[in-house]
């Protein structure tokens, strides 16, 4: 295992080696060469936690009108097995992984369950020899990446629109409420999403808000997004 290449590839410099040594180290090695050989489940453990804390403020603090429900919904979806095999499969992770003889032959480095476990190990060795904010800039690229790409799925169109947009700092969003229809405890409100002066999107709904979403929405379908 060549563990400064790993550095290299997650971006990060370990003060304790041993850490991601420990976070690479799957049970069946552990087990197999004994004298006192420590596996990755105690840092998968508190790996999880830190992940969804770190996952939870993410969504929190950059998805303002998302409703408590729908972020839960959110935050499972980034933590969950699928998510995470996929996460460390952009990292190479299982060609790091140290694994027993019979996880190896039975494809143990290509199997869900120990890469995602090992990836939240990961995480933990980050939070411990760097803090949480060594452990937040590695997640959050995951969860960008995987947002842009509709990997994890959600309604909150504005924020990933408003993402596209400002990678150009010159590009200007604004939304206009074009039309106001019926009384008022039942109406439509109709919005409009401008690219500077041009219109890229439309939408309606029963809150300005939702109408809001729908052009966003609108706007990154025509985008091919």
């Amino acid at each position: 295992m060549n563990v400064a290449d790993f550095e290299a590839r997650i971006g990060y410099k370990y003060n304790d080696i041993k850490l991601l040594e420990t976070a690479l180290t799957h049970s069946s090695y552990a087990n197999e060469k004994g004298n006192g050989h420590k596996s990755n489940e105690r840092l998968e453990f508190l790996g999880d936690s830190v992940l969804s804390f770190i996952t939870a403020d993410y969504f929190f603090t950059n998805f303002k009108d998302i409703p408590e429900g729908d972020l839960t919904r959110l935050r499972a979806a980034t933590v969950c097995e699928k998510s995470l095999f996929e996460f460390a499969k952009e990292i190479d992770l299982g060609e790091y992984l140290l694994l027993g003889k019979g996880e190896q032959r039975t494809g143990g480095r290509e199997r869900a369950s120990i890469l995602a476990d090992a990836f939240e190990a990961l995480i933990a060795s980050l939070y411990l020899d760097g803090g949480i904010e060594a452990a937040r800039k590695f997640v959050v690229q995951f969860v960008k990446t995987a947002i842009k790409s509709n990997k994890i799925v959600f309604d909150d169109y504005k924020t990933v629109l408003q993402e596209v947009i400002q990678k150009n700092p010159e590009e200007k969003l604004t939304y206009v409420l074009t039309n106001e229809i019926g009384p008022d405890h039942d109406k439509i409100f109709e919005v409009e999403v401008h690219l500077n002066s041009n219109v890229i999107g439309k939408g309606t709904g029963r809150t300005k808000k939702h109408a809001e979403q729908e052009a966003a929405k609108e706007a990154l379908e025509l985008m091919g997004l």
